[in-house]
């Protein structure tokens, strides 16, 4: 499933012709981070891409001022038919990847419990403040902001806060795993 091109044919569907800087803009008000692995970067070499492919074509070129000159792209039949396809493949898939955490600890048995005490603690610190860059973001409202962006920012509460509860779980086992070694 291949996310950025999901963004871009959405986001040319909904909001109509838009350059590069338009889309990643949007992707960083639609705070596109919390429900997706669309990077802003990519944006561009994603639709130079599907340029190629015939899902979008260039509309026009744009130069306001002493600033580069931008393509503005629309999105085509095919690509709808793409969007189409791309939505029904994000809705019935079901993809929760394994962590690589959990390998990591399976063969942890030789590490010291006190550096993996400090790895596994350095991640759930970095895990909570990940939770309150959400939890900032139902205080601050965006443009045009829906129930099905609250939706997700509330799943996305929901997943960190599992991962949470996971490795406090596994601090408060942790040395439960040296009984393995016996």
């Amino acid at each position: 499933m291949n996310e950025t091109r999901l963004f871009v044919l959405a986001a040319l569907a909904k909001r109509g012709p838009m350059h590069g800087h338009q889309l990643r803009r949007d992707a960083r008000l639609d705070r596109a981070d919390l429900w997706s692995r669309v990077k802003p970067g990519s944006l561009y070499g994603a639709l130079h891409r599907m340029a190629d492919e015939g899902l979008i074509r260039p509309l026009r070129t744009e130069q306001d001022g002493a600033l580069p000159a931008r393509t503005v792209y629309e999105i085509t039949a095919e690509g709808r038919r793409e969007l189409r396809a791309l939505r029904d493949e994000a809705f019935t898939e079901v993809d929760i990847r394994p962590d690589p955490v959990d390998l990591a600890l399976a063969v942890s048995d030789d590490l010291d419990r006190e550096l993996l005490r400090g790895y596994l603690e350095d991640r759930l610190a970095a895990l909570r403040a990940r939770r309150s860059r959400i939890e900032h973001q139902l205080d601050r409202r965006w443009p045009d902001q829906n129930i099905a962006d609250d939706l997700i920012v509330e799943h996305a509460t929901m997943r960190i806060q599992a991962e949470i509860s996971w490795h406090e779980k596994v601090l408060g086992d942790i040395d439960k795993l040296d009984a393995r070694r016996s």
